[in-house]
């Protein structure tokens, strides 16, 4: 990567955790995305969720419909699985012979569309041993649901109850922390031993890198700065920070962007997620260079997830340059509107 104190030159990115919904809105929210990444990681929580490798090729016919639509012919979808109490060793192979990315670990209930998510882990165990055996990485959304467990805790938690159990269980299961929000997940990633083998990652956000929880409370309600997990205290943004600044292949980008329509996040009770896709590469080199990183940004963006995945990394060079750019209080998003991330505000750097 070549740097100058007003310009980025970097391999085309990958965004490794992405909603894109379905239906009338995505083609608006996929322009987004398909304007900065390759390639993206398209989440399977739709109603009624992608749980077969049937589902996700009707889902993968209706994104490239889109794309045609778009006129854009240089973004691949890598679709995953929903996987359930009830996902079969016999899907997991065929969705491996499919070409399917991966499988997602919802707990019931944890975030949108979550409700019929995995209710016991051990449930998913003949599962969990096909996808280690043909290679299928599994992707975590990584809190725990119980009513006992603050909202705050349950990353936490579910490192200690889920995880560490599962990867034990599994060693050589090839795991994805998605969209970490504690210093707690952070150091287990950093930390995990793997026996040699690059058997566990981590995705983060933008809104992660960039605040903490007082952002959901500025002056009132800030319905738009609420996902889940949830932010989190300074000291979790700044581990955070660290961990994607740090050179680690083991953490790499993952916008988790989720579009909500402005009202159902305007709601007495809103949905959550943020919509980041608008601008997310200019608020990640924003992070980045809060703290004198911006050298960093290329293999954190370009290169680790690829690798992760065993995938070919891109040769395509985009450039980001620092110049402010306006962000819009809405977008379109079908016959609604939506608020992106920072809407109303201006940011340093923008895509060339």
């Amino acid at each position: 990567m070549s740097n100058s104190p007003t310009q980025i030159q970097l391999i085309q990115p990958d965004d490794w955790h992405l909603h894109i919904r379905d239906g009338e809105v995505m083609k608006d929210v996929l322009a987004d995305s398909a304007r900065q990444f390759a390639r993206a990681i398209i989440m399977p929580n739709l109603k009624p969720p992608v749980t077969t490798v049937a589902l996700a090729n009707a889902y993968r016919t209706r994104i490239e419909a889109n794309l045609k639509l778009l006129d854009v012919n240089s973004f691949t979808p890598l679709m995953t699985l929903y996987l359930t109490d009830n996902t079969s060793a016999d899907e997991v192979r065929k969705a491996r012979s499919a070409g399917i990315a991966a499988f997602k670990l919802y707990p019931a209930g944890a975030t949108t569309n979550s409700d019929e998510g995995v209710s016991d882990i051990k449930r998913c165990y003949q599962a969990l041993e096909a996808m280690q055996a043909v290679g299928m990485p599994l992707l975590v959304h990584g809190e725990v649901t119980s009513a006992d467990i603050d909202i705050f805790d349950r990353e936490a938690v579910f490192i200690d109850q889920v995880l560490d159990p599962v990867r034990k269980d599994f060693p050589e299961l090839k795991m994805v922390f998605e969209h970490i929000t504690t210093k707690q997940a952070a150091h287990y990633v950093r930390d995990a031993t793997t026996g040699g083998k690059n058997t566990i990652a981590a995705t983060i956000t933008p809104q992660h890198l960039l605040f903490n929880r007082n952002a959901i409370f500025a002056g009132g309600i800030r319905p738009h700065n609420y996902c889940l997990p949830v932010l989190k205290r300074e000291e979790h943004r700044v581990a955070l920070l660290e961990a994607a600044t740090s050179g680690n292949p083991r953490f790499f980008l993952g916008t988790d962007s989720a579009p909500h329509a402005k009202g159902a996040k305007e709601a007495a009770c809103g949905c959550a997620g943020c919509y980041s896709a608008f601008n997310a590469l200019g608020l990640y080199a924003e992070a980045f260079e809060s703290v004198n990183k911006l050298d960093k940004l290329e293999g954190f963006a370009s290169f680790f997830g690829p690798d992760f995945y065993s995938l070919p990394r891109n040769s395509k060079k985009i450039t980001l340059t620092k110049q402010a750019q306006h962000i819009p209080t809405e977008l379109p998003l079908g016959d609604a509107t939506i608020v992106p991330l920072r809407a109303g505000e201006t940011i340093a750097w923008m895509l060339v």
